[in-house]
């Protein structure tokens, strides 16, 4: 980081201590302090041209919330998803956004495809100079598209709480594995083409999970990279989805 961080006429009124806070969560919130990312206290202080004292204090607070952990011998780092409520959320979304999808494509017209196809092109525009949160609302709004014909209000509601459920775990996917979006880019024009050639519903829902399931895994993998070693992997995660994509 460098220069101290700017200061508005309404933080000037704040705390040194809700300063720091409100920055901290700030950048968690953009992603700029991804999960395993060190908060260091002096650094923190320096970028605000503070003392360590409130930082320290908006750390404790964030830590009581939940968006930041303190490991001994690492100290204050941004706190990781936790790894298997997201586990079994995506594995729950990909199976009845799967199903949804293949049910919605029997009453997709043109005028839907043309949406859909506008709203990934709007996507593949800002892999270059990467808003994950952005990204992540275009992509909502992409699948949106393809799933929400769905004629079974009862899948199409657990869709819907499946997607609310992820954005409650963490905003966005992306601001951890950005790798990520482009395959999703490319995997979405696949998916469209399936539907606009009239593939088999199981082709298309296939196809629906496999996508899913491939952000699972990368969101997996970065985890465990990214694990702390004085943190165990949960016995009842799967360390991968891939082996089990191809099987309905």
């Amino acid at each position: 980081m460098s220069g101290p961080h700017p200061t508005t006429g309404q933080e000037a009124s704040l705390s040194k201590s809700e300063r720091a806070y409100r920055f901290i969560r700030e950048a968690i919130d953009e992603g700029r302090f991804v999960p395993g990312y060190r908060l260091v206290l002096g650094q923190i202080a320096g970028e605000l041209d503070i003392s360590v004292v409130p930082v320290r204090e908006a750390i404790r607070r964030l830590e009581a919330e939940g968006l930041v952990t303190f490991e001994r011998n690492v100290g204050a780092q941004v706190a990781m998803l936790h790894e298997t409520e997201y586990l079994f959320t995506m594995q729950t979304l990909a199976l009845v956004e799967g199903a949804a999808t293949s049910m919605s494509a029997a009453y997709l017209t043109d005028d839907h495809l043309a949406r859909a196809r506008e709203i990934n092109e709007r996507m593949r525009r800002t892999l270059d100079d990467f808003d994950p949160h952005a990204f992540t609302a275009l992509n909502l709004e992409f699948h949106t598209v393809l799933f929400e014909e769905c004629p079974n209000p009862h899948v199409l509601d657990l869709v819907h709480r499946g997607w609310r459920r992820l954005n409650a775990l963490r905003d966005s996917t992306f601001s951890f594995v950005p790798g990520r979006a482009r395959e999703s880019v490319a995997e979405h024009d696949g998916i469209l083409e399936l539907i606009a050639a009239g593939a088999q519903p199981l082709e298309i829902e296939i196809a629906a999970r496999d996508h899913r399931t491939a952000t699972l895994d990368a969101m997996l993998a970065y985890q465990a990279e990214h694990q702390p070693p004085t943190t165990a992997r949960p016995p009842s995660s799967p360390p991968s989805t891939t082996d089990r994509r191809n099987h309905p």
